[in-house]
């Protein structure tokens, strides 16, 4: 059997980098640097514009489809009003199913807990399905110091696993790199981790598709813990929701004696019947497909039948806050489609990277700052991540205000001060100050007018604007002098 496993390395591969990255820049300069990048920005159009034009299509074959949008917006909405309640529900549910759930607050309390189930199996590796949760707690790097290996499974995440990348897409985590590249890091990287590349490996999806079953069918054999995540939880019966179109996750979720799930609190719906309403949306909202490929479900562990140990990590690690933001919570119904980013005109130049969060795009831009809050320089520029098109809330079939909730935290991030936001502050408390007086105002515009001509073209404290845009020029008289002469 050992000579099935040719060239697993007797040390523990390298891990990829933390994401987000330690000190990620805001996003202005981050975005500036990955718009340089013309690989980048044509690996991005090509991706996005294909995704968003098959989903389109997908989208039009059904004619209910804005009644399936406001059934998914209020079957989440009512879910997050009795979050408490229907999170009870599950626990006794996964419970009486012979699942155990645990409780984590934050990322070191879930990564700690992960860490301690594997343990208590006495093994060291470990595989994944694709899971966001668990990149956002960065559960990776928190096993690898516990001696622990996660390999991801995923094909696109396994391609930014080997290429010591990070994601740059909810989706299509490997969004920014071509099939030129890709065969590259297979041949590069591939026999560290595992069984290699064959010799003569080319770029076509089919070779690519083929290197990669053959590298992780040896990972699926052999785990005794699998690590997941969840689209959705059901209520009701306990049972737990995984939408794949490949196939790795369902040998995942069956092959390994001990399954561990960490599911954000937020992923609960009440019963089978709303499942019906995303059973239809995702797919199509994501993939351009009609069915899900992959549909796996499980209620506990089963006798002789899949996993005999199943946990469930319930996840809060800031969505209690968002849930407390009456305007912000609506963040916390996204279902992960990524139609949002596909159709986003600064995701599409800027790439998921520079948003410096395991949520790029539109999504991103609101969820992240209301998870991690907005004291850091990044979390607080991504609410400016946007031109507030509104092309994110068009295509979200939960029907998420994404520039409603753009404007909302930009609100409070510029209340949370700095010499810039009180300079600001001040000026328009006196704009309004000297709108409210007639007389005040009149002068201030005559005296305007008369001095014109020693306008700076770059105000002080302006030049953010002035940089790419001029001044308006004055008029000889204002407007009200020219309207009492000429019309009174």
């Amino acid at each position: 059997m050992s000579g099935t496993f040719v060239g697993m390395p007797a040390f523990p591969p390298p891990t990829p980098p933390a994401f987000p990255p330690p000190n990620p820049p805001a996003f202005p300069r981050a975005a500036r640097d990955a718009v340089r990048d013309t690989t980048l920005r044509e690996n991005l159009r090509h991706a996005t514009h294909t995704i968003r034009d098959k989903r389109a299509k997908a989208v039009a074959e059904l004619a209910d489809w804005q009644q399936l949008r406001e059934a998914g917006k209020r079957i989440k909405d009512h879910t997050l009003r009795h979050l408490d309640q229907y999170l009870v529900q599950l626990e006794e549910s996964v419970t009486a199913a012979g699942g155990t759930v645990h409780w984590a607050a934050d990322a070191e309390e879930a990564n700690r807990i992960v860490a301690d189930l594997i343990r208590a199996t006495g093994e060291t590796e470990v595989v994944k399905v694709k899971s966001m949760a668990t990149q956002e707690i960065g559960l990776n790097e928190a096993l690898a110091a516990e001696g622990i290996r996660a390999y991801e499974t995923d094909l696109a995440e396994l391609i930014v696993q080997l290429g010591d990348d990070r994601p740059s897409h909810i989706l299509v985590p490997a969004i920014h790199r071509n099939r030129g590249e890709i065969r590259d890091i297979f041949l590069d990287r591939m026999g560290s981790w595992g069984r290699a590349a064959p010799d003569g490996l080319t770029d076509t999806p089919a070779d690519l598709a083929e290197a990669a079953r053959l590298h992780l069918r040896e990972k699926f054999l052999r785990a005794k813990v699998g690590v997941s995540g969840a689209n959705f939880m059901v209520a009701d019966t306990g049972t737990l929701v995984v939408f794949e179109s490949e196939g790795n996750g369902r040998m995942c979720l069956t092959l390994p004696e001990t399954l561990i799930s960490v599911v954000g609190i937020e992923k609960v719906i009440p019963t089978w019947q709303d499942l019906e309403v995303f059973l239809q949306t995702l797919p199509r909202s994501s993939t351009a497909e009609r069915m899900n490929p992959y549909t796996s479900m499980w209620t506990g562990p089963a006798d002789g039948d899949g996993p005999q140990d199943f946990h469930l990590v319930l996840l809060d690690n800031g969505r209690t806050d968002a849930l407390a933001d009456e305007v912000g919570r609506q963040a916390l119904r996204c279902i992960r489609c990524s139609a949002c980013l596909n159709v986003c005109p600064v995701y599409e130049r800027a790439g998921g990277h520079a948003y410096g969060s395991v949520y790029p795009g539109p999504i991103g831009a609101i969820l992240t700052p209301q998870l991690r809050g907005t004291t850091s320089e990044i979390d607080a520029s991504l609410p400016y991540a946007s031109s507030l098109c509104g092309a994110c809330y068009e295509v979200c079939p939960v029907a998420i205000d994404i520039p409603e909730v753009l404007v909302h935290l930009r609100e409070k991030v510029a209340g949370q001060g700095g010499p810039g936001h009180r300079l600001e502050k001040a000026a328009m408390k006196a704009a309004g100050w000297a709108m409210d007086h007639p007389r005040v105002m009149a002068a201030g515009e005559r005296a305007a007018a008369r001095t014109r001509a020693l306008h700076p073209k770059r105000p002080p404290g302006a030049t953010a604007w002035t940089d790419s845009r001029d001044l308006p020029a004055f008029p000889e008289k204002p407007f009200r002098d020219w309207w009492k002469k000429n019309r009174s």
